[in-house]
């Protein structure tokens, strides 16, 4: 009986753009699928397989019988870096490499007599990796776009078209990166108020009209109206005007399922829990040193798996830091600085030796819920946004680059959960920030806030959640419908 019981088994490929920051929410939701019955099939690149075989072990991607990994060539020159890839020639390489060996893959694993896996009944893939729709449209399955920036990220790319039409990008020249051009209001998106041109997803101050990103992103968001339906990783009232906007536009049904990694949290196979998708290796030792310190008290450090700077922003943060005399746990990339490996003064690490902690990685999601943790200086990815949310600790922003800008607006302005700091960076501006965020009024009122929506975050993945339910209803509705 086994084999047929098998074999009626749903059968979701998963295709994450390859970047960390893709990578991990995909994996929340695909676990998510597995724990509602899916066989899953994981879809790396051979680059960031080869980088997870690294960071977790030659073991750590066997994956379980029915929650497989595979992976297809990214197109891009072979290389042995341990380093997140130059996302515009991954865009433009993914969008015109990638089908035919996503196709093959399909075939082989609609080939039940070898591949010991029922046949492929739907694919969820990254809103960036639009080309998996020729593919579901040739094998008649549903295709899920699963677009894991915020809301109100998506939101703005999906204006960039009419930025381009209003002639506000590109920009004329490179002065008017600097000419207060960036702070022109732009008060036509529906849905969105008191935004500003620098606040829409970075990729819109180019002087270049062929621009890689600025195309791209107008060719994704665009094809996504041939999608089967949208996933946005979020919660109903956290972004309920741009949600509402965004339905009026043409796009398939959208559903919030968001924040996963709460969701993910109700996952009890503790096999699954073990499958981790870190690109680099954790430093032990994070979550036992704050073990050690007083509630509220650490400033967490953190800047994502992407955003680099110059060896004089690191500088001016490493002073800014030490001279707040504030604890914290600060986590340097070996990749952080441009160019450079990522060395601090000797007398910055003299002066915190004793309430500093330097990591280069570490599990984010468990440093956020510890009680020790009072601020978190961030970059404001979108998965740091929700993580921090979910603990339930306020932030200080330094967004750096995609819809970074928006998720800082949003939370500074229409969340409350934060303060922007400069990109132009002063550790006097650095001490001041950190002071008021750990011990000031403004603080103290983005704390409430940040509480106010954990809560709202949590009652949404509930049963009988916004959230909870829109994750059934996806699965009824939409990747089971190919599999009656």
């Amino acid at each position: 009986m086994g084999s047929t019981s098998e074999r009626i088994k749903p059968h979701a490929v998963c295709v994450p753009y390859p970047v960390q920051g893709h990578i991990n929410p995909m994996i929340k939701l695909a676990k998510l699928l597995h724990h509602k019955g899916f066989y899953v099939t994981f879809v790396n690149t051979h680059y960031n397989h080869m980088r997870l075989l690294r960071s977790r072990g030659p073991d750590s991607l066997d994956g379980l019988p029915d929650f497989r990994f595979e992976t297809i060539p990214d197109g891009l020159p072979p290389s042995d870096a341990n380093v997140s890839q130059d996302v515009p020639s991954l865009c433009d390489s993914t969008s015109k490499n990638c089908l035919a060996p996503l196709c093959n893959l399909l075939s082989k694993l609609n080939d039940t007599s070898s591949s010991n896996a029922p046949p492929v009944t739907c694919i969820v893939s990254d809103g960036c990796m639009s080309f998996t729709l020729e593919a579901a449209e040739e094998f008649g399955i549903p295709n899920v776009l699963f677009w894991t920036p915020s809301s109100c990220g998506v939101l703005c790319l999906m204006h960039y078209r009419h930025l381009v039409e209003r002639r506000l990008t590109p920009l004329k020249d490179a002065s008017y990166l600097t000419n207060g051009y960036l702070e022109t209001a732009i008060d036509w998106v529906p849905g969105m108020k008191h935004i500003r041109l620098k606040d829409f997803p970075s990729f819109i101050r180019t002087t270049d009209e062929n621009d890689i990103m600025l195309n791209f992103f107008i060719r994704e968001t665009e094809r996504s109206s041939r999608a089967s339906a949208v996933i946005l990783n979020t919660f109903d009232p956290f972004e309920q005007d741009v949600l509402d906007a965004l339905s009026t536009l043409q796009l398939p049904r959208i559903y919030t399922v968001g924040p996963l990694l709460l969701l993910a949290h109700q996952i009890k196979d503790e096999r699954l829990k073990s499958i981790g998708s870190n690109l680099w290796k954790e430093t032990p030792g994070s979550v036992e040193w704050l073990n050690s310190k007083e509630p509220n008290s650490i400033v967490y450090v953190n800047f994502g798996s992407i955003t680099v700077m110059t060896p004089q922003q690191l500088i001016e943060f490493a002073w800014g830091l030490a001279n707040s005399e504030k604890p914290f746990l600060w986590i340097i990339r070996p990749d952080l600085v441009v160019g450079d490996s990522a060395v601090l003064p000797l007398e910055f690490l003299t002066e915190t030796k004793d309430r500093g902690m330097l990591a280069s990685w570490c599990p984010q999601e468990e440093i956020l819920k510890h009680p020790s943790i009072g601020g978190f200086l961030t970059h404001s990815g979108w998965n740091s946004t929700l993580d921090t949310v979910c603990g339930g600790v306020p932030v200080i922003s330094w967004p750096f680059f995609a819809e970074q800008q928006t998720n800082c607006r949003y939370s500074c302005t229409e969340w409350g959960i934060g303060m922007e700091i400069d990109n132009d960076v002063k550790r006097d501006d650095v001490e001041k920030l950190v002071r008021e965020l750990m011990e000031g009024d403004k603080g103290k009122e983005m704390k409430r806030k940040v509480m106010e929506w954990k809560i709202k975050a949590e009652e949404a993945v509930k049963p009988g959640g916004s959230s909870y339910q829109n994750l059934d209803k996806l699965i009824a509705d939409v990747l089971l419908a190919g599999n009656v």
